[in-house]
């Protein structure tokens, strides 16, 4: 009778009465006709007891065959929760070898995935590179630390006139003068060989948090860590140890972002890099070798070990289109599947047997939706049952021998949402919906109708749905709510109010005990119960990132952008010591030479005087009405320089301990906007570059140009933020436009000059960098231009913004032997 057994979700059998009704079964009619005497036809009355006897039998086998199953599953999931612990005792064992292990050794240079530990003793883990790379000839993936030359053949090479004294740079064919020192002239040649810069970079810790566009994207690890990804970079963070450990495996910006069951691997898709081709030619003509570096550009799949931050697989190079929208693990079979969903317009979602070979093995590959997928996951208990949702559907798929079923999901007379936003399984294997009216669904196992319905759950969009290991499930909401509700979607009476200036809770996952872990709207990462209020563990910008600033004599610095929001970071404790809404787009930022005054400049041409400590705002200031580009403190403190992209240059005379700015006059020369600015050492000058590469040099005291500039060939700056200079020629690489290197700082008493490019790299070189064939060591992590570098007063940091990833990087300047500079 083994045959009559039905798996929980799916049809119940029928009963013998209506299988049987008209003819009984020939088996029983005969055993009932042989008892008979005489052939004599049996009465109808005995044939329905024997009938109604089957019946019970049958009955009573179905219900002890369930119970039997239902034990059976219980302690099923009783072993899985056994297995867990110990894979998490395991993990953090694992860690903490690593840590104590790690001091000795030497990471890898060019392993694929880096640690970066947080401490100042910290940890270093051994990482081997599993696929044979040559990194030199990786012309655009970013490499860690990776040595490089830009000493390549340009369209025009720079020419140097000894007699004269001066290095001709051409930048889209256009010449730029620079003019060698006098104590450079005889020895000096643009293509002369440099040697590396006297000190390397390491990523410390990473500010930011992207949750703006991104869903299902944090969770808790066994080895303390919670994980999640901002710009190109994951980032593993352990709270109560404060450290961060980094996975710099990605070339460009990550999407998405699942955990296997044994919650030790993770797999991270990303989305096309910066120098691709044109996506679907690629996929057509792909490159012979999938495992060259600059394959790596492309949209994939990237799975590795959370312990040891070794890459175990590359998927989906010349199969992904455009991005990886969402993954996912399956969960019934021990997570040996992957599912992805592609974010080019068919939304394609193919399922991988990823531990298949280097590149994993694609088992199919379909269409899923004309519209925006927003989630996709696997049933915990159906191997072969996947659910994906977004813009105008929830879709049921069953996959056997290679092929996909798909049964759209039935709301019946039940108000049809515009987003079914996010997904999630009971522990009977029911799915729970949320959608854009604030509604909780529920769908029978193994169906495609709806069971039960609730409705205002949230007022607006259900953003997240988390069932706890006890059947409790959570939920999160556009309208800044965590709600908790019991097995039969009852309210339980417990509520989270987020704050609003932490935004909406994106993403809901378990914590530490009891607690919980929730990414938002506006890019933060908050911990907290339903009694203790939610605290936040990681902040971050929302919006593009320009302005950054470091603190003249504290291990602080200060950013702001066009979310109108202004912090001030500490470098040591790895906090905010402070934020301020100015209500406009900032786009730059300056500190006073006491470091008591900070100003901002916005995009409306309007700057603001502020307290560093109070926050309070002293004056504000009007320049023309387009964005303050720069902003720069004369090094005695007696003048402030406004770059505006009106072209001109505003000096100001500063007075009452920074606090009162009076216009001694506007410089006007430039015939583009001006980009960067820097002050002589002594005050007197300034020199500035604009969107139209022009070096152009000023009086600043009357605020006139110089137009003999070789008279300017021998002046100290005290900074050295040009880009377009004698010092910097050597930062612009092979078929450079002018715009490509956005940002460079000089550092202060150290030797080093840092750029920030379009191509999200940082590049560390030895100041000045005055040759062609200046070497530099590249760094990546941003996904964006990288739009401001600034070196700490004490030169131990070097702090980074990236434009769109809205992401800040600090990093630690650790100076390297001579031996080890001239390799």
């Amino acid at each position: 009778m083994l045959h009559q057994t039905r798996t929980e979700g799916s049809s119940p059998p029928r009963t013998p009465q209506r299988l049987y009704s008209g003819v009984p079964p020939a088996g029983v009619v005969r055993g009932a006709t042989r008892k008979m005497v005489g052939g004599a036809t049996p009465p109808p009355v005995a044939i329905n007891k024997v009938l109604d006897a089957w019946n019970e039998m049958i009955e009573n086998e179905n219900h002890s065959l369930r119970d039997r199953v239902s034990d059976l599953e219980k302690k099923v999931h009783e072993q899985n929760d056994e297995i867990m612990c110990l894979r998490s005792t395991l993990a953090d064992v694992l860690r903490r070898l690593s840590t104590v292990e790690g001091a000795s050794r030497v990471s890898n240079s060019h392993s694929i995935g880096r640690a970066t530990p947080t401490k100042e003793a910290g940890i270093r883990l051994r990482h081997q590179n599993n696929d044979i790379r040559d990194s030199s000839k990786r012309a655009s993936s970013y490499v860690p630390g990776r040595s490089t030359s830009t000493s390549h053949i340009r369209a025009r090479e720079a020419q140097y006139n000894p007699d004269e004294g001066v290095v001709k740079l051409y930048l889209r064919g256009r010449p730029l003068n620079l003019y060698v020192p006098t104590a450079l002239q005889e020895t000096y040649s643009p293509t002369a060989s440099t040697s590396h810069p006297p000190a390397k970079l390491k990523l410390e810790w990473v500010y930011g948090y992207r949750g703006r566009d991104c869903r299902n994207n944090v969770y808790q690890l066994p080895t303390g860590e919670i994980v999640y990804f901002v710009a190109a970079v994951v980032v593993l963070y352990n709270v109560e140890d404060q450290m961060q450990r980094h996975y710099l495996g990605h070339t460009d910006d990550i999407k998405s972002l699942a955990v296997h069951p044994n919650k030790l691997l993770i797999a991270t898709g990303q989305t096309a890099g910066h120098d691709r081709r044109d996506a679907r030619s690629w996929r057509l003509n792909p490159p012979a070798d999938h495992l060259s570096p600059e394959a790596e550009e492309w949209p994939h799949i990237r799975v590795w070990d959370s312990v040891s931050l070794n890459t175990l697989h590359i998927i989906g190079i010349s199969d992904i289109e455009r991005s990886v929208a969402c993954l996912a693990f399956s969960k019934a079979d021990g997570g040996s599947l992957l599912v992805a969903v592609d974010e080019a317009p068919d939304h394609n979602m193919s399922v991988w047997d990823w531990s298949r070979g280097e590149r994993g093995y694609k088992m199919l590959e379909t269409k899923c939706s004309a519209d925006q997928v927003l989630a996709v996951d696997f049933s915990p208990v159906d191997r072969s049952t996947i659910i994906t949702c977004g813009k105008n559907h929830i879709s049921f798929w069953s996959y056997e021998s290679g092929m996909l079923a798909k049964r759209m999901g039935i709301f019946e007379n039940r108000e049809r949402p515009k987003y079914v936003t996010s997904i999630s399984f009971t522990d009977a294997g029911n799915v729970i919906s949320g959608d854009s009216n604030g509604n909780l669904l529920i769908w029978q196992r193994g169906g495609n109708t709806v069971s039960k319905m609730v409705r205002g759950a949230h007022d607006g969009p259900v953003f997240s749905i988390f069932v706890q290991k006890d059947g409790a499930i959570i939920t999160g909401g556009k309208d800044g709510r965590i709600v908790e509700w019991d097995r039969e979607l009852e309210r339980t009476g417990n509520i989270i109010e987020v704050p609003e200036q932490y935004g909406s809770p994106r993403v809901v996952t378990s914590g530490r005990g009891s607690q919980l872990v929730v990414g938002t709207t506006r890019n933060c990462v908050l911990e907290g119960t339903f009694t203790f209020p939610m605290r936040p563990v990681m902040q971050g910008h929302t919006e593009e990132l320009w302005a950054l600033t470091p603190h003249p004599g504290h291990h602080q610095f200060l950013t702001a952008g066009y979310d109108r929001i202004c912090y001030l970071w500490d470098t040591m404790a790895h906090t905010i010591v402070w934020s301020k809404d100015i209500g406009e787009h900032a786009q730059s930022a300056a500190f006073s030479s006491n470091g008591e005054i900070v100003i901002i400049g916005t995009t409306s041409g309007r700057w603001f005087v502020m307290d560093a400590e109070t926050r309070e705002m002293y004056s504000q200031h009007q320049d023309g009405n387009e964005p303050i580009q720069v902003l720069k403190f004369s090094p005695n403190g007696q003048y402030l320089a406004v770059g505006s992209r009106d072209n001109n240059i505003y000096v100001y005379q500063v007075s009452e301990d920074c606090r009162k700015y009076t216009r001694i006059g506007r410089c006007q020369g430039h015939a583009s906007f001006v980009t960067h600015l820097d002050w002589s050492a002594d005050s007197q000058f300034l020199q500035s570059n604009s969107g139209d590469y022009e070096l152009l040099y000023w009086n600043a005291g009357l605020c006139r140009q110089i137009v003999q500039t070789s008279q300017m060939r021998d002046v100290e700056w005290a900074s050295n933020t040009c880009t377009l200079t004698f010092a910097t020629l050597g930062i612009w690489p092979e078929g450079a436009d002018g715009t490509d290197v956005n940002t460079c700082a000089k550092a202060n008493n150290t030797g080093l000059l840092a750029t920030g490019d379009d191509f999200g790299k940082v590049k560390l070189f030895s100041s000045p960098a005055c040759h062609q064939k200046a070497r530099c060591l590249e760094y990546g992590g941003h996904s964006s231009h990288v739009t401001s570098v600034g070196f700490l007063h004490d030169d131990s940091r070097l702090i980074t913004t990236g434009g769109r990833d809205t992401a800040v990087m600090q990093w630690v300047v650790s100076p390297t032997s001579p031996s080890a500079s001239q390799r």
